[in-house]
């Protein structure tokens, strides 16, 4: 039977306008449900403060902006006019990530001061966030950006820290007080502050464009305080090879830009849930609106990929690597399954010139091949040749007739570079091109102002496993979905079909292995978003799983509903998404055996067939053992599963 819904879409915006001109004023906003409160306070600075169910969980913090003029945004300032608007839209998303429909209801207050600039609030039920607006007629240049976030307690915190500014963005997160964190120490976004009992707070950025992207540090005022740190604009650069290609010397501002814009919004997701940091979508909500006139052509899907395998195929008549022949290899396997598209991965062409294809390949029969299979063709390049070659190297893509790019080792984001991330999206979409960004920093709404970026990595993913002994083991796999995956989809590439146990896992470069159970990898389909989703694995090992690849042949990569049923940062997770009529549920654990109990009474009337995969009975030996079965159920059922 087929289930229809219709949703009426409504959009109410109410508007005030209130003229007014003080040296000290005091200002309220509450989030539509009114559990969330911010105060803002214009004195000698301007200040925020954070309420939950009238509990301050964040105290003063002040925020400026200090530009080059001399002018600092944010002191001593004079307020001229005060504008307050509610928001109740019902968004579609191009590329439906977690929902085919979003609720975008907001409560907004805009201060605009005396010298030429505005601050934007908002509070959403599950957040709060705020940005500056400058309106001056030239450009301007920004030296340095104050934003705090002053706690009013030694909370736990999520630190994903950073060695340097170079950086691909793939962190573990030691959970740590906030007293741990000097002025010498500093993370990546988004780190995750933990109450411990009554809440979490996620802090992250969203629209970011045309300035260097936000770190957190410690702050010599409060040792409970965390304040931005951002990289200065890159003066000098030293390319090591083709891919390194690291800062040496940089100016004492942060950009030069356009001085009548809106900045980045400084984002704070606020959860009394853990699985809430999940339903999250705060971060697409306040970026761009789409940039593309049509963006009908973009598909999202799944990939076999070729490099973490090694191009380890067997059973076959050829030598297996870097060839015509391998590639044919994957598109039969991905024709056979309705996978979307294959990856050609470092090594199909000669380094340092995109254009410069080895012998062994031959990429436009290639892409004629896949074209007469349904599969597309993904190329990997490194970000500094495309950025050197890029026209006559996209155009070439074009030409062959490719279906999208995997852009890799940007490893910063400075003002520079996040305009290259820009420029690629808009140059590829003209080509009709997907984008994966990889070694990149957290996604911050680019899915939604260009549609065609699918996917990033800037995530501690499974490639880690071919030469780390410790990560990415279950526990971290548990932590992602409430830190990372808030920011955007990520590129984890799950998909493993050789598991192991602890004491059994080894990393080995050339024939990889995962962490964990077959069935914690097989439901990463469910619980990871990525719209580009990965199959990392050897096309000849899922030929040998054909129960497994039943499963992720049919498994969706968007969703039009997502509904968290429990969850606990660190130790497991219960998802159910739907698509169209079907509903698929994951659930994960750490390394710690647990039940769970599932409860179904999200489901419609009438009875469903439901098929299961399991860790089998000694899965806790053998991380490879499974069971399936298939049981019919309905929507008065409870569920009890248990994760070895």
């Amino acid at each position: 039977m087929t289930k229809t819904l219709k949703m009426l879409s409504c959009l109410t915006i109410l508007f005030f306008l209130i003229s007014s001109k003080s040296t000290a004023q005091n200002y309220q906003l509450h989030s539509p449900n009114k559990i969330i409160k911010i105060e803002i306070e214009a004195k000698n600075t301007i200040t925020y403060s954070i309420f939950l169910r009238g509990n301050q969980i964040i105290t003063p913090s002040p925020i400026s902006m200090r530009l080059e003029s001399g002018i600092i945004l944010g002191r001593n300032p004079i307020i001229t006019k005060k504008q307050t608007r509610t928001a109740n839209e019902i968004l579609a998303p191009v590329i439906k990530v977690k929902s085919a429909t979003i609720a975008d209801h907001f409560n907004e207050l805009t201060l605009h001061f005396e010298e030429n600039y505005a601050l934007i609030f908002r509070a959403y039920d599950d957040g709060v966030a705020y940005r500056f607006v400058t309106k001056f007629d030239s450009d301007i240049t920004i030296l340095s950006e104050q934003a705090s976030f002053h706690f009013k307690t030694d909370y736990y915190i999520y630190f994903p820290e950073e060695d340097s500014f170079f950086s691909h963005s793939e962190r573990i997160y030691p959970r740590i007080r906030l007293s741990e964190i000097t002025a010498k120490r500093m993370s990546c976004l988004p780190a995750l502050v933990d109450s411990e009992s009554d809440f979490k707070v996620a802090i992250t950025e969203a629209d970011l464009e045309d300035y260097p992207g936000m770190y957190l540090t410690g702050s010599e005022e409060s040792p409970t305080a965390l304040v931005g740190k951002f990289p200065y604009y890159p003066l000098e650069t030293e390319q090591k090879s083709d891919r390194d290609v690291p800062v040496t010397q940089r100016a004492d501002y942060l950009a030069k830009t356009n001085g009548n814009r809106v900045f980045p919004w400084r984002v704070l997701v606020i959860a009394e849930k853990d699985g809430d940091l999940i339903k999250s979508q705060m971060v697409y909500k306040l970026a761009k609106t789409c940039q593309l006139d049509d963006p009908s052509w973009i598909k999202p899907g799944k990939v076999a990929w070729d490099w973490w395998n090694w191009n380890n195929i067997y059973g076959v008549d050829f030598r297996a690597g870097i060839n015509t022949e391998t590639y044919k290899y994957y598109i039969d396997f991905a024709s056979s399954y309705g996978i979307e598209y294959v990856i050609l991965d470092e090594g199909w062409y000669k380094l340092g010139n995109l254009l410069d294809v080895v012998p062994e390949i031959n990429v436009a029969e290639l892409v004629t091949y896949g074209t007469q299979k349904n599969v597309g063709i993904i190329l990997w390049v490194i970000w500094k040749t495309l950025d050197d070659q890029l026209d006559e190297a996209l155009n070439q893509f074009e030409q062959w007739g490719v279906k999208g790019i995997k852009v890799d080792f940007m490893q910063r984001d400075d003002q520079w570079m996040v305009n290259y991330y820009y420029k690629i999206a808009r140059e590829a979409a003209k080509r009709r091109l997907l984008v994966d960004f990889h070694g990149a920093y957290k996604p911050t709404g680019l899915l939604r102002t260009y549609p065609n970026v699918l996917t990033y990595e800037g995530v501690r993913g499974l490639e880690w496993s071919k030469w780390s002994t410790d990560d990415p083991d279950p526990g971290h796999n548990l932590i992602l979905p409430f830190t990372r995956m808030l920011a955007g989809p990520m590129d984890y590439t799950p998909g493993a079909m050789i598991n192991a146990a602890k004491e059994q896992f080894r990393p080995v470069y050339n024939r990889p292995m995962s962490q964990g159970t077959r069935c914690h990898q097989l439901a990463m389909f469910v619980v990871y978003e990525s719209p580009l989703q990965m199959l990392c694995d050897s096309p000849s090992n899922y030929l040998r799983e054909p129960e497994c690849m039943d499963f992720l042949s049919r498994v969706p990569t968007t969703w039009d509903e997502t509904r968290v049923l429990d969850a606990k940062v660190g130790e497991y997770v219960l998802i159910a998404r739907r698509s169209g009529n079907e509903w698929y549920i994951g659930a994960m654990t750490n390394w710690l055996p647990r039940d769970l109990e599932v409860d179904l009474s999200f489901l419609d009337d009438g009875n469903f067939t439901l098929e299961i995969y399991q860790d089998g009975i000694n899965a806790d030996r053998n991380a490879m053992d499974y069971k399936k079965f298939v049981t019919s159920v309905s929507k008065n059922e409870k569920l009890k599963i248990f994760l070895a």
